[in-house]
C-alpha cells in the first residue's frame, strides 16, 4: 500500500517537472529557432525577460523526482540508470550547459561570445527533454530488465525516439503558450501573435506524434499500449485530448492565464496517463511496483518528507510563479538603479 503511494508521488513529481521543467526548454526551443541575431533579437529579449526570475526553481522538480527514485525504489533507479546511462548522461550534461548557456549570454558583451552561449542553451534545451524522453520511452518499452546491458537499442528504439520527439514537442507547446502570455504581461502584442501561432504548430505536432506513438506501442510496448486505452489511462487520456482542443480554443484570441493552465493540463495528463498506463509495474512486465520498492520505513519517511514538502516548499514555489507572472520579479533597470541611487544621495 506504502510502495503504491510514493510510486503515485514519483509519478506527480515526474509530471511537475515535465509542465515546469518543460516550460523553460520549450523557451530554448523557441529561441534555437527564432532566427538571426536581427530577426530573433525580439521573441529572444522575451525570453530572457519570462524566464530569468524561475528557470533554476523548476529543477527542485527534478532533485525530488531523482531523491524518491532512488530511496524509494532503489532496483528501479539502478536498472533505469544502468540500462540508460548514456542518454541520461547527455540529458545531465544537457542539463549544466544549458544552465551555463543562459547565464551566461547575457553578461558577455562581445556578439561572437553571445552567441556562442546562446547557441549552448538553445541547443541543450532541444537535446535534454529528447534524451529524458527517450529513457522513459526504453522503461514503457519494457527494455529496463536485470539481464539488459547498456545499449542503444534500450533507447533508440520506435518508442523511445517517439517519446523523445513528443518530449520536444510538449515542451515547446508549453514555451510557446506561456511566452505568448508573457508578452501580453509585457505589453508587446506582435509578440503575443508570434508565439500564439507557434503554440498552434507545436499542438498540431504533439497531436500527430501522440496518434503515432498510439500505433506504434501497440506492437513495441503492447502492456501501455492497452493501459492507454483502457481504464485509468483512457480516462487521462481523454482528459489530455479535451485540454489539447480546449488549448486551440484558446490560443484563437489574445493570450490570457486559462490558456497555460490548459496546456500544462495537456503534458500533466500525458505524464499520468502512461504512469497509469504501466501499473502495476514501474518496468513493464518485469519490474513491479512491490517488487522495485525500498525498505518500509524508508517508504514511511519519504511520505513524510513529502507532507512536509506540501506544507512548507509548495506553498513557495506557488508564491514565486504566482509573484512572477503578475510581473512582481522585474529585474532593475539602469534607469532604476540610478533613480535610486540619486534618492540615497538626497
Amino acid at each position: 500500500m506504502i510502495a503504491g503511494v510514493v510510486a503515485v508521488v514519483l509519478l506527480l513529481a515526474t509530471a511537475a517537472y515535465a509542465c515546469g521543467g518543460g516550460t523553460d526548454y520549450g523557451a530554448g526551443f523557441w529561441d534555437l529557432t527564432a532566427g538571426g541575431a536581427e530577426r530573433g533579437r525580439r521573441p529572444r529579449w522575451l525570453i530572457d525577460h519570462a524566464m530569468e526570475p524561475v528557470w533554476e526553481v523548476n529543477n527542485v522538480w527534478l532533485i525530488f523526482v531523482l531523491v524518491v527514485m532512488w530511496t524509494g525504489f532503489p532496483v528501479f533507479f539502478q536498472r533505469v540508470f544502468t540500462t540508460m546511462w548514456l542518454p541520461l548522461a547527455l540529458a545531465a550534461v544537457g542539463i549544466v550547459l544549458r544552465g551555463a548557456g543562459f547565464a551566461l549570454r547575457r553578461p558577455v558583451q562581445r556578439l561572437a561570445g553571445r552567441r556562442l552561449y546562446g547557441a549552448v542553451f538553445a541547443v541543450s534545451s532541444l537535446l535534454t527533454p529528447f534524451f529524458l524522453g527517450a529513457a522513459a520511452g526504453g522503461v514503457a518499452s519494457g527494455r529496463v530488465t536485470a539481464a539488459t546491458t547498456a545499449s542503444t537499442d534500450a533507447w533508440a528504439n520506435p518508442t523511445s525516439l517517439l517519446f523523445g520527439l513528443l518530449a520536444v514537442a510538449a515542451t515547446a507547446v508549453l514555451g510557446a503558450v506561456f511566452l505568448a502570455a508573457d508578452a501580453r504581461r509585457f505589453d508587446a502584442p506582435d509578440l503575443d501573435r508570434y508565439f500564439r501561432r507557434r503554440a498552434f504548430g507545436a499542438l498540431a505536432a504533439v497531436a500527430v506524434l501522440a496518434v503515432v506513438t498510439l500505433v506504434v506501442t501497440h506492437g513495441d510496448a503492447s502492456h501501455v499500449w492497452h493501459g492507454l486505452t483502457h481504464g485509468v489511462g483512457l480516462v487521462f487520456v481523454i482528459v489530455a485530448v479535451l485540454a489539447t482542443l480546449a488549448t486551440a480554443c484558446l490560443l484563437l484570441r489574445p493570450s490570457g492565464g486559462w490558456s497555460r493552465v490548459t496546456a500544462v493540463g495537456v503534458v500533466a495528463s500525458a505524464v499520468i496517463a502512461w504512469g497509469m498506463a504501466q501499473r502495476p509495474y514501474l518496468i513493464p512486465t518485469s519490474l513491479t511496483v512491490a517488487e522495485g520498492a525500498g525498505a518500509h520505513t524508508t517508504l514511511r519517511w519519504l511520505v513524510i518528507v513529502t507532507v512536509v514538502a506540501l506544507v512548507f516548499v509548495f506553498p513557495a514555489v506557488a508564491l514565486l510563479y504566482w509573484m512572477d507572472t503578475h510581473g512582481e520579479l522585474e529585474g532593475l533597470t539602469d534607469a532604476d538603479l540610478r533613480r535610486g541611487g540619486t534618492g540615497d544621495e538626497g
